[in-house]
Parts: structure tokens; sequence; C-alpha cells
């Protein structure tokens, strides 16, 4: 039976009359007690090295400095001093709500003041006239006495005075809003003639814009090297932190981390960064979504295999190494991308062979073929 051909077998099967005589032909059984032809693939060393990559973060824009602008007292807005949308400096006039009661108060309260000073003055002299005819024994004590109530009424009534003048000249000042800083005024809630609430209607909003600010949300595993990175000094040319704006330019200036927020939201597991980046020729917008870019120079070597070598399968990635001559499937977690190739965490470990070509031929556990295949450096 030399001549049978080990890997063909001619069968012949016979089957009841009327029905057609079924004959196989190269016909191969899967059962694990034949061998399986093995299967061509191209492999590559899994390696290790020093890589550099940008983490993405979504940001929001955000002014380092801004007040929302509303009124202490009560009154129509008489003057409005500026121009929406205009850059105001330090204390320059805004707002001017009706002056001309506030400034009646104040000039009552000062003459309220003027009329305190001249009856203490007077009480004053009564005190000391009646001083030395007490003691010549020309007066009655109860005089002296009654010119010594007389004048401490009169100190009172001068303290109230000039309460009521440091209330009356607080609401003249109130009644016109000024600049708390420089920055950029928004455009006017309200309008010439307007009635305004103390506390309660909004005037306007005023921020800084030079520099902004970006904050982002970062996993509370980062924190430890958001807080590293906030302590190395940044110098001219750091391209540590980038952002994106929304037509996709690369916004030129550099950033650094202006704060890390105090604590972690328990719902997220997040924790906010604040990034500080110079705005002189004023392209950022408080609002303005971004696309933060955080450099990733690990210190450490990483793991890197082709791109092409991931399989996906139900949302979970898989590598297929040669172990034997035979292919065996390992779980990874895929991470940053580099020109065709990928980082790596899970079992890999470095110099295993990972197939790169072939592998969605392969099943766990089948004889391979390997051909070597190079694969340039992640950098």
């Amino acid at each position: 039976m030399s001549w049978i051909n080990r890997q063909k077998v001619f069968r012949l099967y016979l089957v009841i009359p009327g029905m057609a005589v079924l004959t196989g032909n190269s016909c191969k059984d899967a059962s694990p007690g034949n061998s399986i032809e093995p299967v061509s693939v191209s492999v590559t060393h899994v390696q290790k090295e020093l890589v550099s990559y940008y983490d993405d973060y979504p940001g929001t824009i955000v002014a380092l400095n801004e007040v929302e602008l509303r009124s202490e007292v009560s009154g129509m807005v008489t003057g409005i001093f500026f121009r929406d949308g205009e850059y105001v400096r330090k204390g320059r006039r805004l707002y001017e709500i009706d002056r001309s009661r506030y400034h009646a108060s104040f000039e009552q309260a000062k003459a309220s003041v003027e009329i305190a000073t001249a009856n203490v003055e007077r009480a004053q002299r009564y005190v000391d006239r009646y001083t030395v005819l007490s003691e010549q024994d020309a007066i009655a004590r109860q005089r002296l006495d009654d010119a010594r109530t007389d004048l401490q009424n009169a100190n009172l009534s001068l303290v109230s005075a000039k309460a009521g003048l440091v209330r009356a000249q607080s609401e003249l000042n109130y009644s016109l809003i000024v600049a708390p800083f420089d920055g950029t005024i928004g455009i006017s809630k309200v309008k010439m003639g307007s009635l305004v609430i103390p506390g309660q209607t909004l005037l306007n909003t005023i921020s800084t814009d030079d520099p902004m600010g970006v904050d982002f949300v970062v996993n509370e595993k980062e924190i430890g090297r958001f807080q590293e990175l906030s302590t190395e000094k940044v110098s001219t040319g750091d391209s540590t932190f980038r952002i994106f704006l929304p037509d996709q330019s690369v916004y030129p200036e550099e950033g650094r981390i202006q704060a890390i927020d105090r604590a972690i939201d328990p719902g997220t597991g997040t924790i906010r960064v604040r990034l500080e980046f110079g705005n002189d020729q004023r392209k950022l917008r408080a609002g303005m979504s971004c696309n933060v870019k955080v450099l990733h120079g690990s210190k450490e070597e990483d793991l890197v295999i082709p791109m092409k070598s991931l399989l996906e399968q139900m949302s979970e990635y898989f590598v297929y190494v040669v172990d034997s001559q035979k292919a065996r499937q390992v779980k990874v977690i895929p991470g940053a991308q580099l020109e065709g190739k990928v980082v790596v965490t899970g079992k890999l470990e470095e110099g295993q062979l990972v197939v790169t070509d072939g592998v969605q031929k392969l099943r766990e556990g089948m004889p391979v073929i390997t051909e070597t295949s190079s694969a340039g450096s992640a950098r």
C-alpha cells in the first residue's frame, strides 16, 4: 500500500438506491490525532525602546481672572463709558448709576459732621468754663456734671455723623463703577436708563486675557506625573504642553502648569489641571474649546510592536507569539501609536517573536513556519 498518499485517502460511500454515490478527495481530518499543515507567517522581535509621544486631552480656555460687574446701589443707569468688547485699564469708569441723590446724601452727611463738630466744641467750652467756676465754688457741682454729659453726647453724635458720612461717601463711590483690573469687557447687559437692583442686576463681565488658562481633566492615576511636570522648570522652546485651536492650527506659545485642583471628583475619578499660556496676540478667548497635547517622554523603555500585529476581538486586543514553532495568543493593551508601531502593555516580554503577517489565518496552538520581517525603531 505504499502507493497510497498519506495525506490523500480515497473513500467510497455506499448509499441506498436512488441516491448519488459520494467520493471524497483531499479531505483533511481536523481531529487532534491528525497533523495540521503549518502556516507560513512573518514575525519580528518585541523591542524595548525609549519613546516620546503626545497624550491628548479635550480642554477649555478660561480667563485666569474674571469678575461679574454688579452694582451695590440702586438707581437708573445714567452713563456708559466704554465700547462693548473693548480692552480697558484698571480704574477706568465703566458705568454710572444716577448719582444725584447719592451726592445729595453725601453733602447732607458732611453738613451733619460739621454741625456735630461745632456742638462738640461748644460743649467743650462749657466744660472748661464750668470747671474753673467749680474750682472757685462759683457754681453748683450739678452744673459741671451736666456740661460733661452734654460733651459726651456731642462726641457720640459726632461719631455717628462721621459714620453717616462714610456710608454716604461709599454709596456715592459705588454709584460710579470702574474696572477692577486690566482686561477685556464684554457686551453690556444693560442700556442707558435701565433700572439697577443692588447685587442682582448683572451689568457686564470683565476678564483678563493675557495670560490665559486652559482647563482639562486627567485620571487620578496620572496625578503623580502631572505633579512632577508642575515642578519642572520650563525653558524657552519647551514643547511639553501644546494646544490645537478649533481650526486645528497649533497655538505657537508654550504652556506651563498653573495649578492642579485640590480634590478628585469622586464621581469620575478625575482631577482638573490648569495650564497657563501667553496671549499677547489675543488669539485665545474664554470659553473656546481646544485639544491639549502633553508630551509623554518616558524615562524607562516601553515595549513596542508593529501596529499590524494587533488583532481585535470583542473590543479586546491580542497578538500571536511563536513558541516552539506554534502560535500562542496573548492579550495586550495598546497605547500610543508611533509611525506604524504601537506601545503595548501586557504579558509580552522583550525578545519574543510576535507575528506581523498572517495573523488572520492563525488559531491557538497552530504550527507555523516563520519568516523574519524587519521593523524600524520607534521614535
